[in-house]
């Protein structure tokens, strides 16, 4: 056993100093002639490995990123020979794997096919570039796919310090994204514009083998590494939450579904993700005095009022609009306004007791504030009322909003 370690970090090492070549300068084939005589076969879990050893060695993950095709290109005869999982429809990665056929699909049957028209039209073609904006926006799609994988398999690859690769990946999905962007904006400038349609051209043969890498990276070296590594339960989270998200250009298979926990282990993990002094979420834990800091720094009043008219909570942020005592806890809720809109706030609660409404907004104007209020019905998970939420605040400065701002001053 201990030669067999001995072995596999002798490899490491000799890999890890190719891929520093690389880095360095040299020529895909040299290093790939180096590579071939060292090792028959690699595994995606140590092309994994080997991404995360050079980020913590000091290499930026912009620059591995930057490098990713080359370290792909060299990985990739090994890659095509190594097994690769039969998915049970529903298991997320046979969604994942079907998502990308679909999109193979659209860029062999559409986007391809418009590339070479456009070649041969040599300039501007309003019927092309119709048909292009439709596939194009097919393509934004897309987001959904990278947006599963980046908030949902990631976070669980994380856990087993996994963290190298998933932020390269990451960084490639953001340019994808980026590309299919900038293609729409060329096609909104191209008209009567050569320099233009060239760029689009360029943009487009980008963008294919940007999402052609990004498909064969996924299937050979993150998913099978992802199996490796992740339990059925995490799937099975993975699983359930993907609806959050939604999928891509298909319609989600039914079928796989992880086996049965073992309860006792299942509320130990509760319990250990609970400690003493927190109060758990489904989506977390926290402490007391962190759950009172969040509301007050929210940039907005917050009052609670519970299903039978009871004021049960109001936050205490920087900038109140509306006066706020704690002698109101504990009031009747039509007894904290005036006698002159008592009816309205009647109206409201009893609205939302029936069903008839989930929520009611109001806006008015006050000195140099906009002031957007909103009333929430809270229900439970059975749909039943349990209370409603006021939400006050100040928009001005919202509403005077204009473009955009992606740049931290």
């Amino acid at each position: 056993m201990s030669e067999l370690i001995n072995n596999r970090e002798e490899r490491q090492k000799v890999l890890k100093e190719l891929i520093q070549e690389l880095h360095e300068g040299k020529s895909v084939d040299e290093v790939k002639e180096r590579f071939s005589k060292l090792i028959q076969n690699i595994g995606a879990s140590e092309i994994a490995e080997l991404e995360e050893a050079i980020i913590k060695g000091g290499v930026p993950v912009s620059e591995v990123k930057r490098l990713c095709d080359v370290h792909v290109a060299v990985f990739k005869e090994s890659l095509d020979q190594a097994p690769t999982a039969d998915m049970t429809p529903g298991h997320p990665v046979y969604t994942f794997k079907k998502e990308n056929r679909a999109i193979e699909k659209v860029i062999e049957a559409e986007l391809q096919p418009s590339l070479k028209a456009l070649k041969t039209a040599g300039g501007y073609n309003e019927e092309l570039m119709f048909k292009l904006w439709g596939t194009i926006n097919q393509l934004l799609d897309i987001d959904k796919h990278y947006s599963r994988k980046e908030n949902l398999l990631f976070p669980y690859l994380e856990k087993y310090e996994f963290t190298g690769p998933t932020s390269v990946m990451w960084g490639i999905d953001d340019d994808i994204r980026k590309m299919l962007k900038d293609i729409l904006q060329l096609l909104r400038e191209s008209r009567d514009n050569k320099a233009l349609s060239k760029e689009l051209l360029l943009k487009l043969t980008e963008t294919i083998e940007a999402m052609n890498s990004m498909i064969y990276k996924e299937e050979n070296i993150l998913f099978p590494t992802a199996i490796e590594l992740l339990t059925e339960d995490e799937w099975g989270n993975i699983m359930e939450e993907s609806h959050e998200i939604g999928f891509c250009l298909i319609e989600e298979e039914k079928g796989w579904r992880p086996g049965k926990r073992d309860a006792r282990a299942v509320d130990e993990i509760v319990e250990s993700k609970a400690p003493q002094g927190y109060l758990k979420f489904d989506t977390g834990i926290l402490k007391l005095e962190e759950i009172q800091m969040i509301f007050n720094h929210l940039p907005l009043d917050i009052t609670y009022v519970d299903k039978d008219n009871i004021v049960k909570y109001f936050s205490e942020g920087k900038e109140r609009i509306f006066t706020r005592t704690k002698a109101i806890i504990g009031r009747k809720v039509e007894n904290c306004h005036p006698p002159q809109s008592v009816h309205v706030v009647e109206k409201i609660v009893n609205d939302f007791k029936t069903g008839a409404k989930d929520h009611v907004d109001f806006w008015i104007r006050m000195k140099d504030m906009f002031i957007y209020i909103q009333y929430f019905a809270v229900r439970d998970a059975d749909g039943d009322f349990m209370g409603t939420l006021e939400v006050t605040q100040n928009i001005a400065r919202h509403r005077a909003l204009e473009g955009e701002k992606r740049l931290l001053d």
